[in-house]
């Protein structure tokens, strides 16, 4: 027996999920998340599951990981002493940013805080040109008192962006040669191997990025590694944000790779589901504890971006430019808003009920956990509308104080608002509810697709409690909730391809392109990506490559990525020419057929493909579902709803909303309205009146 295991760290909970490779059976465990050492409590709830299951060591075929060490150290500021060289007269590049603001009208807003202060941002002597030829060969002599100065400034990594270096990297390969020599144990970063792509600001900051996460990504995954490593399980990959795992080694060379490692586990979890459930149009909705992230999948495929910014107010507003630190790699094309089981409904100056963006996360968490937590959080609302059990969750493993949650409810919102505790909790859930729908509008509407043409796929701990209100405010017909939705993302690790992405700047138009020179560009991408993954020792039948551009008009300054065909020729640049003008109609309704494409970059992902994953729960056979009844508010009117037991419901066992279905690890909550029925494989498929 083989089995896959796939740990995934959360805002309140870090969730293993575990598949049995032979028959698709899956178990689930959870353990609360130590954000003091993230690594304990992986390796807490990693001990729990394989106990839980009996699954031995030598019987684990994968181990997969996705990690917020990287987002945690950028959004609170708590990266390593980082400094950053650059060509002389542009130190400041960081510091001028692009001009772009969040707030076209806030003249008093602040950028995010450059990640290393302006006494460690130094500049050497050199210059090469915009035709990649020296211009100003590089100053030797001035490297050891460059070298004398960081090791007086104690730095822990360094990062190199010189100008034009992804033309012609000599300079940066030389003063890379030099540093590594001369501080030897002190990760350095080049641009032209983190980055080889036009944009000058865009490049100096994925740089910086990696450099002031790099030491913390690579001291949490030696531990983890080494401890893995220890009670004999397999090499540890790491999820990436662009939806493909690495192994640790290449995480720790180009760290900015596992900025959304979490999230992007999700999605891919949830194309699984499309595939599984023969619905390729889904919108994935994943609520944790401290946000809710949106999706959307087509034809059974995800986007990714190959722009997105981290850190700042970054977390906050995804879709928005100017309010974080750029990285140029290719992440999950997601929305993300402050909005979770934890975080904390609160009452402005002037009286506004407001929600988030602070969470209770993992310590103390909500009230109700009984942890020392005394600001109510959505959890506590959904406890006092009847919709958690009162007494107990995780299936009675953790105690729950009802008495608590109204409390702090009735102190700390009602009394301020002059209405009674439940309508109080109500009115925070419809507050949480438009905030995630809103979400879901930018990742469809926004994006040119009608979000009634698609299935809303709910997961996450508290995903499948919202999922129904969601969909009825989009005009949605039917949600669909996955075995194990509380660890879904977990699954998404197990199913996901070895993969990573490789750049270069060309910068051509399709009217005036050498085709050769281009296949030539991809082959050498191709090169090394191969070489990657034969450090995986990946064998040969298990390969793929998958070719994409990035174009635009002459005049544009942002670009839109389309397919590229495995062989290049001059078919093939009228192929991709034509594929941008269509890309470019849907994206922003207009095209401009008749003018050049200037193509920008090439770029090529080198996929290391697994066993396809089939995911399956059975229920106990013969068991009873239904637990009882229990009071529910809905719109202000209070129903009883029949609890059910998730595990025990048979194939086609339906519950007609209102209606509770609990779980292990999630609990669905049923509309009046709606219905709920199980399926072969466990999934729920819940429709409306509509469907």
């Amino acid at each position: 027996m083989a089995w896959r295991i796939g740990v995934d760290i959360g805002g309140t909970f870090t969730d293993v999920a575990l598949v049995d490779d032979a028959t698709g059976e899956i178990g689930v465990a959870k353990a609360p998340t130590t954000p003091q050492d993230f690594a304990a409590g992986v390796l807490s709830a990693l001990a729990q599951a394989m106990e839980r299951y009996g699954v031995q060591a030598a019987n684990v075929g994968l181990l997969a990981h996705a990690t917020t060490v990287v987002t945690n150290a950028l959004l609170e500021e708590k990266g390593a002493r980082a400094a950053v060289i650059m060509t002389r007269g542009f130190r400041d590049v960081l510091e001028l940013r692009r001009s772009a603001r969040p707030d076209l009208y806030d003249l008093f807003q602040d950028a995010p805080a450059v990640l290393a202060p302006r006494r460690r941002r130094f500049e050497i002597t050199e210059r090469i040109g915009a035709d990649a030829e020296i211009v100003i060969p590089l100053a030797e002599d001035e490297i050891d008192g460059l070298i004398e100065a960081l090791k007086a400034d104690k730095v822990e990594a360094v990062a190199v962006s010189l100008l034009f270096s992804f033309l012609n990297p000599a300079h940066e390969q030389r003063l890379g040669e030099r540093l590594r020599a001369g501080l030897p144990g002190i990760p350095i970063y080049l641009s032209c191997e983190v980055l080889p792509e036009i944009k000058e600001f865009e490049r100096a900051s994925t740089t910086a990025v990696c450099a002031y996460v790099g030491p913390i990504l690579a001291s949490y995954l030696d531990r983890l590694v080494q401890a893995t490593d220890a009670l004999g399980l397999p090499p540890m990959y790491v999820m990436g944000s662009n939806g493909g795992v690495f192994e640790a080694a290449e995480g720790v060379a180009m760290p900015a790779m596992a900025v959304e490692s979490g999230p992007a586990a999700g999605v891919v979890a949830a194309a699984l589901a499309a595939a599984q459930c023969g619905r390729p149009d889904l919108l994935s909705f994943d609520m944790g504890g401290t946000t809710a992230k949106a999706s959307l999948i087509q034809n059974g495929k995800y986007e990714t971006t190959p722009e997105y910014e981290v850190g700042g107010g970054a977390s906050a507003n995804r879709w928005m430019n100017g309010t974080g630190h750029p990285i140029r790699v290719p992440v999950i094309d997601l929305a993300e808003v402050s909005a979770g089981g934890g975080s904390i409904a609160w009452v402005d100056a002037a009286g506004g009920l407001r929600v988030g963006p602070g969470s209770a996360g993992a310590e103390p968490g909500p009230v109700c956990y009984g942890r020392g937590g005394t600001e109510p959080t959505v959890t506590d609302c959904n406890l006092l509308l009847g919709y958690l059990d009162r007494s107990s969750l995780l299936a009675g493993e953790m105690e729950i104080d009802f008495d608590a949650a109204e409390a702090a409810i009735t102190e700390k919102l009602a009394k301020p608002l002059g209405i009674d505790a439940r309508a109080a909790a109500a009115a925070v859930i419809d507050i949480v509810n438009h905030a995630m729908a809103e979400a879901l509008k930018i990742v469809s509407v926004e994006r040119g697709h009608d979000p009634r043409d698609f299935t809303l796929a709910a997961f996450g701990g508290a995903g499948p409690l919202h999922a129904g209100a969601l969909a009825e405010e989009l005009g949605m017909a039917e949600v669909i909730c996955p075995p194990i939705p509380g660890a879904f993302s977990a699954l998404g690790l197990v199913g996901s391809d070895l993969q990573r992405d490789y750049v270069r700047t060309v910068y051509v138009t399709t009217d005036t392109a050498d085709a050769a020179a281009m296949e030539a560009a991809f082959a050498e991408l191709e090169a090394e990506g191969a070489a990657m993954l034969d450090r995986a020792g990946t064998p040969p039948e298990r390969r793929a490559f998958q070719r994409t551009m990035d174009a635009r008009y002459e005049r544009q300054s942002y670009e839109l990525s389309v397919p590229a065909a495995s062989s290049f020729d001059a078919d093939a640049l009228a192929t991709a020419a034509e594929a941008f003008h269509d890309r470019h109609r849907q994206t922003y309704g207009h095209d401009n057929r008749g003018e050049p494409v200037q193509i920008v970059s090439l770029r090529v992902s080198a996929i290391g493909k697994i066993p396809a994953l089939a995911i399956r729960q059975e229920p106990q056979v013969g068991a009873e579902p239904v637990k009882g009844n229990r009071a529910v508010l809905f719109k202000g009117e209070t129903l009883q709803a029949e609890i059910l037991d998730r595990v025990k419901m048979p194939k086609g066992r339906t519950a007609k909303g209102p209606a509770v279905i609990e779980s292990l690890e999630s609990t669905i909550l049923v509309p009046p309205g709606w219905q709920a029925e199980m399926d072969s494989d466990g999934y729920i498929r819940i429709t409306g009146a509509s469907a």
